[in-house]
Parts: C-alpha cells; sequence; structure tokens
C-alpha cells in the first residue's frame, strides 16, 4: 500500500513540493487530485470551482504549428469560442450576447502573443514558432506540452518532473515564471535548487504517511535530520530502559519476594509504545574504483572539429554537419570540468566525440595510453539493450572487456556480477528483468553500476540525474568527489555542477573556451543570450521578407513605371488609413456601449459587428504592411 492513513492540508496558494522516495506513492497522489485514482478509504477533496491545470505525458502527435497547439491549452478561450459558434447558430439573444462577452474575458485578442511568450521562454526560436509540433523531436514536444499546461488558466497546478526535458536558460526562466504563479501548485522534482526556488511548504511521503514541513527543499533536509536525530536519541532511550525492565524481570520473575515487582514490570513493557529506529532515506551509496593508472593529459585535441556525418544515401560530395570547430584543449588527470552552453551548441556531440561514440570531422583528438573511458549517455538507452537483462548487460560487459584486456582482477563468475548488482540495488527477480520495461531510475543505476565495474579513470557525463531521485543524486555526488580520475560533466543540475565541478568549459557560436565565473553568471549570461539570439533572428528574419518584397517589386515594375507606381501605392496607403481610422473609432465605440450593458439582444448584435470589425482590422493591417513594403522598395 502506498498511502495508508495519510493526511495532509493544503492551502489556497501555496507552492508545495512533494517529494519521497521513487515509488514511494508520488505519482499515485497526484492521480487523486486530478480524479484518476479514488481513495479506498478516507477523503481526497479539491474544491469544485477549481480550475485543473497539469502536463499531458503523451507525445503529441499533430501537424498543428507550435503556436496554435500551445493556445489550444487555453481551455476558457477554447470553451468560449465553441460557445459563440453554437451561439450564433442560434436565434439566441441572450446567450449570444453572454458567448461575445466571455470571449473577449479569455484575452482571445493576445492568446497567440501569450503562447509565444511561454514556447521562446522555454528555449524554442521564433523561426519555429510556426513549424508543426511533428517536427520536432521527443524532448521537444514535451516542451510545447508544458507551454500549453502553463497556458492553461489554473487554480491547481500539478507539475510531475517538468525540469527533466530543459536546458539550465529554459530551468531559469521556469522558475521566474512560477514565482509569479498565483494559484496553489504541487510539484514533484528531483531538482534540489529548482524545488529551493519555487516552492515555500514540502510534503513528504515517508512509510505510507503524508508529513507536512513549513520550508522549501533545504528547510526540510534540516528538519528532517533535527527529526531523526531526536528520533534516534529516543529510541536509544526506550531500547536502554527495555533492557533496564528485560533484566529486572529475568532475575526476579522466580523469587516470590520480587513476582509483584517483576510482574508490573512486565506490564508496564506491555504498555510501552515502542519506537522504531528512523532511517536516512540517502541509504543508497556506491564509490568509483581506484583507477588502474592516471595517464596525464588523459586526451588532447589539436584543431579538432565536431559534429556529424553525411546521412546514409547522402549525394557524394555532401559535407559533414560541423556543430564544434577547431578545437585546441587538453583533460588532465584530475581535472573536473562542468561543460555548460545552451541547448544545441554541441555540448553532447563534444562529449559524444571524446566517448568515441562519434568519430572527430577534422582535426587529431590523441588518447592519452591506458585512457579508460566511462560513459553516460543522455539517452540511457544508447547504451542499454531494451530486451536484454541486467545480467546479461554486465556478462557481456564482462566478456567485451576480457577480450580487450581490461579485466584483469575483477571477478568474472555470474554470481560475483550478480553480487555487483546488488549493490546498486538490483536483486532477486530485478536481474532477469528485461531493461525495457524498467523505470527511468531503474535505466540510469544500472548505466551507474556498469561503469563503476569498468573502474575508469575519465568519467563523460551527459545529464546524468534525469531520471534521479534525490538519494541516488546525493550517492552520485559524494562518488564523483571522492573518485580520483578525471570528471567531464554535462547536466543542468547546479546542486551537483557546484558540488563536483572546479572548472567549466563553454560551449557556444561553434567554439570551446574556458568560462570565468559561477554558475549563477552563466545563468545571467543565458538570459541575455537567449534575448539576443532572439532579436537577431527577429532582425534577420525582417531584413529577409524586406528584401523578398523589394525584389518580387521590382521584377514587377519596371523603372519607367515608378512615378506612377508610387503615386498608386500612395493612394491606395492613403486609403487603407482611411478606413482603419474608420474602424477604430467605431471599435471603441462598440466597446464603449458593449461596456454600458444594453439589452442582451443588443449585446450580441454588437458583438457581432465588434468580431467584424476586429476581422476587417486584422486584414487592413495586413494590407497596409505590404503595401509600406512595395512603397519603400518603389522609393529606393
Amino acid at each position: 500500500m502506498l498511502l495508508d492513513a495519510a493526511s495532509a492540508t493544503i492551502n489556497p496558494g501555496e507552492k508545495v513540493g512533494l517529494v519521497g522516495r521513487n515509488g514511494s506513492g508520488k505519482s499515485s497522489l497526484f492521480a487523486l487530485l486530478n480524479g484518476m485514482l479514488h481513495e479506498d478509504a478516507g477523503e481526497c477533496s479539491v474544491p469544485t470551482q477549481w480550475r485543473l491545470g497539469q502536463v499531458a505525458q503523451d507525445m503529441p502527435e499533430t501537424g498543428q504549428s507550435a503556436t496554435d497547439f500551445v493556445v489550444e491549452g487555453d481551455t476558457a478561450l477554447l470553451a468560449a469560442q465553441q460557445e459563440v459558434a453554437l451561439a450564433e447558430a442560434t436565434d439566441d439573444y441572450d446567450r449570444m450576447a453572454h458567448a461575445y462577452m466571455q470571449l473577449q474575458d479569455t484575452g482571445v485578442n493576445d492568446a497567440a502573443a501569450r503562447a509565444q511568450a511561454l514556447i521562446l521562454g522555454l528555449g524554442f526560436k521564433t523561426t519555429e514558432l510556426a513549424n508543426p509540433v511533428n517536427s520536432f523531436s521527443g524532448g521537444w514536444r514535451m516542451r510545447l506540452q508544458l507551454a500549453r499546461a502553463l497556458m492553461c488558466p489554473s487554480d491547481l497546478l500539478l507539475l510531475d518532473e517538468p525540469t527533466n526535458h530543459l536546458d539550465l536558460d529554459a530551468l531559469v526562466w521556469l522558475e521566474t515564471w512560477l514565482k509569479k504563479y498565483e494559484g496553489t501548485m504541487v510539484v514533484i522534482s528531483h531538482d534540489r535548487e529548482f524545488l529551493d526556488a519555487v516552492t515555500s511548504v514540502t510534503l513528504h511521503i515517508d512509510a505510507t504517511k503524508l508529513v507536512r514541513y513549513g520550508g522549501n527543499y533545504s528547510k526540510f533536509e534540516d528538519m528532517r535530520a533535527e527529526q531523526i536525530e531526536l528520533q534516534q536519541n529516543a529510541y536509544a532511550k526506550q531500547q536502554d530502559r527495555i533492557a533496564h525492565l528485560q533484566k529486572f524481570i529475568a532475575r526476579f520473575k522466580a523469587k516470590a519476594s520480587k513476582a509483584k515487582q517483576a510482574q508490573s514490570r512486565v506490564k508496564a513493557l506491555d504498555r510501552m509504545e515502542k519506537i522504531a529506529p528512523l532511517l536516512s532515506e540517502a541509504d543508497f551509496t556506491f564509490e568509483f574504483k581506484e583507477p588502474a593508472n592516471l595517464p596525464n593529459p588523459m586526451l588532447s585535441m589539436q584543431g579538432v572539429s565536431f559534429g556529424y556525418p553525411p546521412p546514409e544515401g547522402s549525394p557524394p560530395g555532401t559535407p559533414p554537419a560541423i556543430i564544434v570547430e577547431k578545437v585546441s584543449r587538453s583533460v588532465l588527470a584530475g581535472q573536473r570540468i562542468g561543460i555548460l552552453g545552451a541547448n544545441g551548441q554541441g555540448k553532447s556531440t563534444l562529449v559524444k566525440t571524446v566517448a568515441r561514440a562519434l568519430a572527430p570531422i577534422d582535426g587529431d583528438l590523441i588518447e592519452g595510453k591506458g585512457l579508460n573511458i566511462g560513459y553516460f549517455a543522455q539517452q540511457e538507452l544508447d547504451v542499454l539493450r531494451p530486451t536484454d537483462t541486467p545480467i546479461e548487460h554486465m556478462v557481456r560487459l564482462a566478456k567485451d572487456m576480457a577480450a580487450a584486456g581490461k579485466v584483469a582482477g575483477q571477478a568474472m563468475r555470474e554470481q560475483d556480477l550478480r553480487s555487483f548488482l546488488g549493490t546498486f540495488n538490483f536483486s532477486g527477480d530485478m536481474v532477469k528483468q528485461a531493461v525495457g520495461s524498467m523505470s527511468g531510475g531503474e535505466k540510469a543505476r544500472l548505466v551507474l553500476c556498469m561503469i563503476v565495474w569498468q573502474r575508469p579513470n575519465l568519467l563523460l557525463l551527459d545529464e546524468p540525474t534525469n531520471h534521479l531521485d534525490l538519494a541516488t543524486r546525493e550517492a552520485l555526488s559524494m562518488a564523483l568527489n571522492e573518485f580520483e580520475g578525471t570528471v567531464m560533466l554535462v547536466s543542468h543540475d547546479r546542486a551537483l555542477l557546484r558540488a563536483v565541478c572546479d572548472e567549466f568549459w563553454m560551449v557556444s557560436r561553434g567554439g570551446v573556451a574556458p568560462f570565468d565565473g559561477d554558475l549563477d553568471d552563466y545563468q545571467r549570461y543565458l538570459l541575455d543570450e537567449a534575448r539576443r539570439q532572439r532579436d537577431a533572428i527577429k532582425e534577420a528574419s525582417s531584413a529577409a521578407a524586406k528584401a523578398e518584397r523589394k525584389a518580387q517589386t521590382q521584377a514587377a515594375t519596371p523603372n519607367k513605371t515608378k512615378p506612377a507606381a508610387r503615386g498608386t501605392l500612395r493612394r491606395q496607403l492613403e486609403d487603407v488609413e482611411a478606413r482603419m481610422t474608420t474602424l477604430n473609432g467605431e471599435g471603441a465605440a462598440l466597446e464603449a456601449n458593449l461596456s454600458a450593458a444594453p439589452h442582451p439582444a443588443e449585446i450580441a448584435e454588437l458583438g457581432k459587428r465588434l468580431k467584424t470589425v476586429n476581422d476587417e482590422l486584422q486584414s487592413l493591417e495586413d494590407r497596409w504592411l505590404s503595401l509600406s513594403s512595395q512603397l519603400d522598395a518603389v522609393l529606393l
């Protein structure tokens, strides 16, 4: 049973972090809150008038544009649009009047702008706003699902691991957005800095119970540690008391003169409410073995370009796709390097190439003698086989390493491999379970297990914490800090980066350079860079569109006709401007009449007319822009 006689209250407007071990019941509690599950006993109630916002877990398959897909997340707007359509099909003026007023109240005029602000904040480019949803990869589609959930007007927002598919710049933006959210929020996350930034209450699932703590995750940890210490002290004192009573009973129960006292102590023992020892959740630990050797440098890059070869079937002479080029750097023994850079800049490409999963496009990548790489891929299935079991993975790994002469001193027997898997919590039937049926956290733990067994001297870790719970993240942080080899780490987990890395490389604008500053400096840089890129894209798009319009106009307008064309365009522009002025005035008058709340039949007519006016204005604005561009082109 996941929850048993559990009780907790969440007050309106609170931002709650829901924490607990994997499998403790966090997702089940979410299912109770959203109505997908029902309680077996007791009561779970949410105010009936509350609107719910949550991230859909399915992968969207649609040809809709990104903007339209996110706009549809505004359920209030969709309902209002549907009601307008239904009302217009009837002669019910009261219904039409109410429908038009409701549509205006939902913010129909700025819906697309609101959706695009969310999409851009989550890391998309302005040039991608109109792209079909199914043209994006899985991780980017899940970002669109998140944007759609944020678009939905809600009183209760449920977020289950919202940071898993985000890089650091999108993560920082999301924190800012959630801090301004005015409703009640419950979030499941294994990112402690994210929880600290956006929550003020922590709800802990502990031994099938719900325990509420006032404070963010760090405050919860402090209070939890105090609670553990107090209960352990109370447990130790009670054990001493029990031992004293049992000693007295054993000594005097056979003596008639002391039988009464002995019996009273037996009853005292029976009445005593036993205190259980309170165990810390961070009971999973592991360590990286001391490397057999530490070549120095580990590897040397001289003018290396990183990227991807032409796709199979490409025409002869198709050039490779170069992402990062002309990198000349060395990786030394004992270095702990955090690799920073916005999404798409080439962090994973760099790591994959060093890990030998990709070949360098150009230059020399020289490995130190005895280099032994442990590689954690961002997508675990890049190194795992879905149909194989953990023990099959370990047996195959042991054979491959034996064939390469790298298994000296390590156990090869299957029972020893089973025992090793057990240290990573793969015991019993789990060692024979197909990897494809495992959770993301279990897959990540298996990859870590395989890496540790290889006894590497260079660790390449690409987003290793995506599916790890907080206890396992803490165990990884401790193991990395004790590791004697070299670490190259890509992660959006700021707590892990701060704990492990003592220097940073930045992958940006096609190159790699040292980053001078801490993670707070980097976060500020990311926000500035994202703003600069969006502005540059807008400027480039505008210049390209202007150049195309100029070329089209010049092609259609010979030089000898320019004076006549200028006159015609000016007259058309003046006519459009005059009509827009008239319509703006009419629109203002209609809105004033609507706000005066006249007869319902009149509201319906006014609403229909206002819709017609706004539609014509939109068309005229497009026409005005086109005529202005043509006139500019003729004047040049």
